[in-house]
């Protein structure tokens, strides 16, 4: 294959050529509440706190991690190092590192009560995503410690976590196939070990560093639907595990998550690129939404798209896949040739990283659960800071009812 870090490189040169003169964007800077702004539904435009977590610019097209950007990242670190640094603020030394990926591997094993649970339900015809909410659930059962909801023993549950969504996934996958789970290995990294308990076989060097690309670029994104979520149940003083089970349940929603899984299903059914201007058309006509599009903070080029492109491009490249691949390009280019300086419309992070997946093999159902597995990250990481000062969440409603009904009797109505 080609060399990975140089595709990572080409992506960031050209994403910095391309928005250098958009301006820096606003949602910086100090936080300090009350702050007047405004929303729109769905709570767009709210401010509902501050971070030094992640930082995303739609203008300029950046997704950066406590201060690194994703492409320097994507390029230069490992999922592990990642995590590290959003759990922790900073990037771990080469002591700490170590320690870390040894207190992960300790913690990745899964308990043998959650593979009876998952073999004991239709796992095979359920959607993994349900699947691995109930064994995010089952596992919280299974801590004598998930009550303690101190910022400590909330970290602790965090790198638990970490550590055990990949073999989770992984297991769920072979269940599905009517296969065994095996065990994690311990002398992998989470992305070997996820494609390993996935398919029972040592990873391929290139796969498994493709793997840890695509987790490092998912591991964070802004006051997503699902790490919203997660917070909004945390800040109860609900546990880590619940509240990581509510936001595996947003993260399902085809709107959010499950957006690739649709990529996909458009792409075959467009069936390849001499097609594409006639489904086009016929789908704006229908004003039918076009997945992998489109983005609410973006109003520039996805970063990871960026990167997921070309990485799908060099997978599909002597395979079957690559009519496929040469459909997205078309589409690609009709989307942003007709969208793109009018309404800010391209490619998001969903349309190309089906693809990927697709090109490794990887069941289509199973997508969205590999979302989760990097995601997982950031989710902890986001709740722990809000946790550290926390205030429950209340927002209010606009009653739009009637305030004097009569109450009428049952046998009068």
């Amino acid at each position: 294959m080609a060399d990975i870090s140089k595709i990572i490189r080409e992506a960031a040169v050209k994403a910095q050529r391309e928005t250098d003169s958009e301006p820096e964007g606003k949602l910086t800077g100090e936080c300090k509440f009350p702050i007047v702004c405004e929303v729109g539904g769905g709570l767009e435009g709210a401010i509902a706190c501050g971070t030094s977590i992640g930082y995303v610019n739609g203008t300029k097209g950046w997704l950066v991690y406590r201060g690194y950007n994703c492409f320097d990242l994507a390029e230069h670190s490992s999922f592990e190092e990642t995590s590290y640094l959003l759990l922790f603020g900073k990037l771990p030394t080469a002591k700490e590192l170590a320690d870390f990926k040894k207190n992960l591997a300790s913690y990745a094993p899964l308990p043998r009560e959650v593979v009876d649970v998952l073999s004991s339900v239709p796992t095979a015809k359920t959607h993994p995503m349900s699947a691995l909410r109930t064994g995010v659930s089952v596992l919280g059962m299974l801590d004598d410690n998930a009550e303690d909801t101190s910022v400590e023993a909330e970290t602790e549950v965090a790198i638990k976590l970490i550590a055990q969504m990949g073999p989770l996934a992984g297991a769920i996958a072979r269940l599905r196939q009517g296969q065994k789970p095996v065990a994690p290995d311990p002398s992998l990294s989470l992305s070997g070990n996820f494609l390993y308990t996935m398919t029972g076989k040592k990873p391929d060097a290139d796969y498994e560093r493709i793997m840890d690309v695509s987790l490092i670029l998912h591991a964070d994104h802004g006051m997503n639907a699902s790490t919203f979520t997660s917070m909004v149940v945390n800040s109860s003083l609900s546990d880590m595990y619940s509240s990581i089970t509510a936001g595996i349940g947003s993260l399902k929603g085809p709107l959010h998550g499950g957006a690739n899984e649709r990529v996909l299903h458009d792409l075959d059914e467009i069936g390849s690129a001499d097609k594409v201007d006639k489904w086009f058309a016929e789908a704006r006509k229908a004003k039918r939404r076009v997945m992998g599009f489109g983005h609410r903070v973006y109003k520039a080029y996805d970063p990871r798209a960026r990167i997921l492109g070309p990485l799908a491009d060099m997978m599909t490249q002597g395979t079957k896949h690559r009519t496929l691949y040469e459909t997205a390009v078309k589409l690609d280019g009709v989307v942003c040739s007709e969208l793109g300086a009018e309404k800010k419309i391209f490619p998001n992070v969903d349309f190309y990283s089906g693809l990927v997946y697709r090109a490794m093999g990887i069941e289509t159902a199973m997508f969205t659960p590999i979302f989760a597995v990097s995601r997982i990250s950031g989710w902890c990481a986001r709740v722990l800071e809000y946790l550290a000062g926390n205030r429950i969440f209340r927002p209010r409603a606009i009653y739009t009812g009637p305030t004097k009904a009569e109450y009428v009797p049952v046998g009068q109505r």
